[in-house]
């Protein structure tokens, strides 16, 4: 019922034992604003069929509301942390219906979401461990049963009250298919529960209390990134060693060769360190970042390159060239790579049918030869770029392309013509390249952020690692010619600001 749902998920009193008074009215329709306004919602205070709708949908069991709702920021924090970073866990009980080892990795996987913004580690073992993962169905002991298929699908504890978390066995979990309840989206919310994080109002949010479907293309949104930095800090550590499960070429057999990480830059990395221009850039569908520069590729980790790379395009994606124009991955967990007047679509590291097909049909009102591509998170439309010029492409309008495009990429604030790639990256912000520097936009100002040290900056420093690359603002032939530093004969100019080191800069790379 109404008052049950409101009541089990913080928005109304839960009534005392057997009594049967009812919720005065006012109270009521207070609870149904106070939901429809965490929930992204028209304030109507009426049960209305967008109210019903968002109600209906499976969601987490922790309650909206905890403690005081005022929120000074958008994150949520229910106040409670752990004392240490590095914390252990074990699978106490698994589903029935998937493999000990796939679930394994996607728990191990969930848990990483939150290591890759903080120098949190979590660590499986047997025996006295901080967080326990079962999946239980009906009542299993904790006073909060679960209700089958749909409706909860999980929930877990904060710090505070031990930081377990349960599944609801009787949902179809999944692994990296739209079929089922996907588990690394669900494991990944619970365990910020398990961190201290409250539900967020920020529909995107991880953190935000409605499952949303499997999304092959996942990211933390920035409000999932200042709440659990505003708890355990930023990164400070690299990670060094093997990730649970991080095999590369998911396709193609196990690729060990990046496992043990280089400690001196091999001549690769120095490849890209003396000339960081590159053709493209993209997210794969498993979360991975890769670069394409000629015939070769690389990987990145969050501040530099992955070692053992680069390896060729064409041992990793069958039948794709090299000197690609553009790419990007769409948010039906495929990869579309266009080069001249042609485009090829990957599903993973596989072509996806027979391709290259034209651009020209495939992307209709799209130009050839182009420079850059990307999905914008603003409103997950597919833009194109090329020379001073950019176009928007809508897969579900006719014409996809409307009539009032082109348009100049100065409306992009900021942003320079004749980019070589832009993509949107895990952070949420979108970036373009040009040459040897990089632009970050920010996708809600629409416009270049304006940050000290200012953009563009150095590709080979924030991006690669190259430690001897200039850090600070880059000087370009858009802004009059380079900017030279006074105290030295090179053509950088270095914007330091006073209160942040060289330090501060080394350990939070890629701001």
């Amino acid at each position: 019922s109404l008052q049950l749902y409101l009541s089990q998920y913080g928005y109304l009193a839960p009534s005392r034992g057997n009594s049967s008074h009812l919720t005065d009215e006012r109270s009521y329709k207070k609870a149904i604003e106070d939901f429809q306004s965490f929930a992204g919602l028209q304030i109507t205070g009426e049960l209305d069929n967008e109210t019903r709708h968002t109600m209906a949908l499976p969601r987490c069991g922790v309650k909206d509301k905890v403690g005081n709702s005022d929120r000074a920021k958008r994150y949520a924090l229910q106040g409670s942390r752990w004392k240490v970073k590095d914390l252990t866990y074990k699978i106490a009980k698994y589903p029935s219906k998937l493999k000990r080892a796939d679930v394994d990795k996607e728990i191990q996987r969930a848990f990483n979401v939150w290591s890759e913004y903080t120098d949190l580690t979590f660590t499986p073992k047997t025996g006295q461990v901080h967080i326990e993962v079962r999946f239980e169905s009906g009542e299993h002991g904790d006073g909060d049963p679960f209700d089958g298929p749909g409706g909860t699908l999980a929930h877990a504890y904060f710090p505070v009250f031990g930081g377990d978390a349960h599944f609801d066995a009787s949902e179809a979990w999944s692994i990296n298919s739209y079929r089922g309840t996907n588990l690394f989206q669900v494991a990944a919310h619970e365990f910020g529960h398990s961190l201290g994080l409250s539900h967020s109002d920020i529909r995107q949010a991880l953190m935000a209390p409605f499952y949303r479907g499997y999304d092959p293309v996942f990211n933390l949104d920035t409000d999932d990134i200042d709440g659990i930095q505003a708890l355990y800090g930023k990164k400070t550590k690299n990670f060094v060693g093997t990730r649970f499960g991080d095999d590369d070429d998911q396709e193609g057999g196990a690729d060990e060769s990046h496992d043990t990480p280089s400690r001196t830059p091999s001549a690769s990395d120095q490849s890209l360190c003396s000339d960081s221009k590159f053709d493209t850039i993209f997210n794969s569908a498993e979360g991975y970042t890769y670069i394409f520069k000629g015939n070769k590729y690389w990987r990145l980790t969050e501040d530099s390159v992955a070692p053992g790379y680069p390896k060729l395009i064409a041992d990793n994606w069958i039948g794709l060239p090299g000197d690609i124009d553009a790419s990007f991955t769409y948010k039906n967990g495929k990869t579309y790579f266009f080069k001249g007047s042609k485009y090829w679509r990957y599903k993973g590291k596989k072509m996806d049918g027979p391709y290259p097909k034209d651009i020209s049909e495939g992307f209709t009102g799209i130009p050839d030869d182009l420079d850059a591509a990307l999905v914008w998170s603003g409103n997950g439309k597919i833009y194109f770029y090329k020379g001073s010029k950019f176009w928007r492409f809508d897969p579900t309008q006719r014409p996809p392309v409307k009539s009032t495009y082109p348009k100049p990429i100065k409306n992009w604030d900021g942003v320079p013509d004749k980019l070589d790639a832009a993509f949107q990256w895990t952070n949420g912000y979108t970036y373009f390249f040009k040459n040897d520097v990089y632009y970050r936009f920010n996708d809600r100002a629409f416009s270049v952020d304006a940050t000290n040290p200012a953009f563009p900056r150095s590709t080979a420093y924030w991006w690669f690692g190259c430690k001897e690359a200039p850090k600070g603002t880059i000087g370009t032939s858009e802004s009059n010619g380079w900017l030279v530093d006074e105290e030295s004969s090179n053509k950088y100019n270095y914007i330091d600001d006073a209160n942040k080191d060289t330090e501060h800069y080394r350990q939070f790379p890629r701001q």
